[in-house]
């Protein structure tokens, strides 16, 4: 009898015993988004880390995690609660309450990212800008579903297709919603090659999509080195709350392209990226608690984000078939759906789609001018909602 009840006071203290439908619900998301990273290879150096976290955080009773030290009525860190009870993952979510992670995940970025493109055809910034559409209407959108304009922001973010400035913006404005957006985000991200073709060959003309473009001028190293230091300059003046996503993303770039900076920007490119990817990817997805996740205005969201990637794409489309018309058929406009900063996958599926038509095309380069120009876009979008909101 003695052993009976040993047994049956170690399953009561165990997490067992706090399981319930919820936790089990939680458990199977975990479960598809591991599927989508590992098997399916879908984004997995996000996915892998934001999943795990979300495990972390449905384990009963671990206590690797409290929402109320960070989303509070007082609306900041209850220092006493971190020092007293706080567990490994609330430590690591410091770098997203004071958005640490976002900015240095932005470094890593601007070092692995070639602007030559966007320097070489400057119009083509004028596709990532169109591509800014989504985020508009997703932040109508959710006006119209009745949340709050600052939570309108929020989810809007996500139609930049960026998930580190949709992080950076949710945490300054409603971090409540950080769970359902970064999800959000962040799978669509990985889904932007099943998203996006059937918009572009929706609204583009079989004529359009096998136009085969000039080859790009050759970009001075003067150009290439000006470029990073004046964005960062005319930006930050202009929209000084996009100076830390704007800014971090120019200095990676700048250690890229200046010559003398090497060991700084291979550190950027690959251990500093890496090891913030995994603390950011965990730390989010503890955030994912059954109580945190599980609520009606999820689905709003995860749908409302989904419309945000529709219309990006279609407004970047839809801006290429303008300067196909325009230059007299010179501009494929399939590269307008890369305007979404998705880099490099939407420029990756602009040539997929491209070359299906035309097998002799190559628009990889031709795309990657509006791909990172969406992500200069994006930002400045959240610099905007950051300006008018917080």
């Amino acid at each position: 009898m003695e052993i009976i009840n040993s047994f049956k006071l170690i399953f009561e203290r165990s997490g067992f015993a706090a399981v319930d439908w919820k936790t089990v619900v939680m458990y199977v998301i975990v479960g598809v988004l591991f599927y989508l990273a590992i098997v399916k290879k879908f984004e997995p150096l996000l996915l892998v880390p934001i999943a795990f976290g979300m495990l972390l955080a449905n384990l009963p009773l671990a206590g690797l995690y409290h929402t109320g030290i960070f989303i509070n009525d007082a609306g900041a860190i209850d220092w006493g609660a971190l020092a007293h009870d706080g567990g490994l993952i609330d430590f690591l979510y410091l770098g997203v309450k004071l958005g640490i992670y976002p900015p240095l995940i932005f470094l890593g970025v601007g070092a692995m990212t070639d602007f030559s493109p966007l320097i070489a055809n400057p119009k083509s910034i004028l596709l990532g800008a169109a591509a800014q559409l989504g985020v508009f209407v997703a932040f109508i959108g959710a006006l119209l579903l009745g949340f709050s304009v600052v939570s309108a922001a929020c989810i809007g973010i996500i139609g930049g297709a960026d998930g580190p400035t949709a992080i950076q913006v949710t945490k300054t404005l409603d971090p409540s919603l950080l769970p359902a957006i970064a999800i959000a985000a962040y799978s669509y991200m990985a889904l932007v090659p099943f998203i996006q073709p059937p918009i572009m060959k929706a609204f583009t003309s079989k004529k359009s999509r096998k136009v085969v473009m000039d080859k790009l001028r050759p970009v001075s190293k003067a150009e290439q080195v000006i470029f990073p230091i004046v964005v960062a300059l005319i930006t930050s003046l202009i929209l000084p709350d996009a100076a830390p996503l704007v800014g971090m993303l120019m200095l990676g770039n700048l250690f890229k392209v200046c010559g003398v900076t090497e060991r700084l920007s291979k550190t950027a490119q690959n251990e500093l990226i890496n090891i913030v990817t995994i603390m950011l990817g965990v730390s989010v997805g503890a955030t994912c608690s059954a109580e945190n996740f599980l609520k009606p205005q999820t689905l709003y969201i995860i749908a409302l984000g989904l419309a945000a990637f529709a219309f990006a794409t279609f407004g970047g489309v839809m801006f290429g078939n303008i300067m196909y018309w325009v230059t007299g058929g010179k501009v494929n406009p399939l590269i307008g759906s890369a305007g979404v900063s998705a880099v490099p996958m939407a420029a990756r599926v602009s040539q997929v789609v491209g070359q299906k038509e035309n097998p002799s095309n190559f628009l990889l380069m031709h795309a990657m001018g509006p791909n990172v120009a969406g992500v200069i876009g994006s930002a400045v979008a959240a610099g905007v909602f950051l300006a008018l909101f917080q």
